[in-house]
């Protein structure tokens, strides 16, 4: 069964601030997520409160969270690499 993929206010405007060629990718796994939310190569972070994975795209790296029980994955953080984990 699908998931469906919802973006936080936050996840939303750090999109539109990449650079074109990183929006459009990061849109598109973003998208993938719905068929497989635990893609290969997505990690779990450890030492957040709640449970939550990220995956990478070059520099940036989306952080988002998983709800099995009604198949929903929520986008939370999109940004570089260097700022994402503060």
């Amino acid at each position: 069964m699908k998931y469906i993929v919802v973006y936080s206010k936050t996840a939303l405007k750090e999109i539109k601030e990449l650079p074109a060629q990183y929006a459009r990718k990061v849109f598109k796994k973003t998208e993938m997520l719905a068929e497989n939310p635990r893609p290969p190569g997505c990690k779990k972070l450890v030492g957040s409160k709640e449970s939550m994975w990220r995956i990478r795209i070059g520099d940036y790296r989306i952080l988002y969270s998983i709800d099995d029980t009604i198949k929903i994955v929520d986008i939370r953080k999109i940004g570089h690499r260097r700022d994402i984990y503060q």
